[in-house]
């Protein structure tokens, strides 16, 4: 296995791409080894002094960082754990994961279904190219709620990103978006996603 490792936007965290899937489920973001209990590879790289977060996308891994640890240190003993988990042959995930709640009025549903849309196809690509990911969270008055996580959340450009990107994406194509506000994930996203 050659995993390839690339910079984020985010100088406290690394994309390593092992070149295979890594989640065929949702994106998963883990902020401490309690969330991780689902995840047997993001329980291990916990387990490395100075990890203080684990994304796990369709097929990349996204490491977050302390401030004070150092990546020359660090990013052997994450490739080693990468590595170590792909040989053991335990999952990635286990177990099955309740699907994450979302707001929105029923009559709004297809407003819902051209945001989720142009999220899919215009911007989760570019975002998981920096090693994170953005979800839906709901849509009320107005306003569309979306979670930044993995490589983004805390990401000093992620404001930019929600307020001069995709604000302005979401309301060229949607007229009923007025604004987007990010939201805080109550503990990323963990096992119960």
């Amino acid at each position: 296995m050659f995993i390839q490792t690339e910079a984020t936007p985010n100088p406290q965290t690394l994309k390593f791409l092992p070149g295979q899937t890594v989640v065929a489920g949702p994106p998963r973001d883990f902020k401490s080894v309690g969330e991780a209990e689902c995840s047997p590879l993001a329980r291990r790289l916990f387990e490395l002094d100075g990890v203080t977060g684990v994304f796990l996308g369709s097929d990349f891994i996204s490491v977050t960082k302390s401030e004070e640890a150092d990546w020359t240190v660090l990013k052997p003993a994450i490739l080693g754990v990468i590595m170590e988990h792909a040989l053991s042959g335990e999952p990635v995930i286990e177990g099955e994961a309740a699907a994450a709640s979302e707001f929105y009025d029923e009559k709004d549903a297809e407003v819902v279904a051209q945001i989720k849309e142009l999220l899919d196809t215009r911007v989760r690509p570019a975002v998981a190219q920096d090693g994170g990911d953005i979800t839906f969270q709901g849509f009320k008055d107005g306003v569309v709620y979306l979670q930044m996580v993995g490589a983004c959340s805390g990401c000093p450009s992620a404001t930019a990103t929600l307020k001069q990107g995709v604000e302005n994406l979401l309301k060229h194509f949607v007229p009923q978006v007025q604004e987007v506000q990010e939201v805080q994930g109550p503990g990323g996203g963990s096992c119960g996603i």
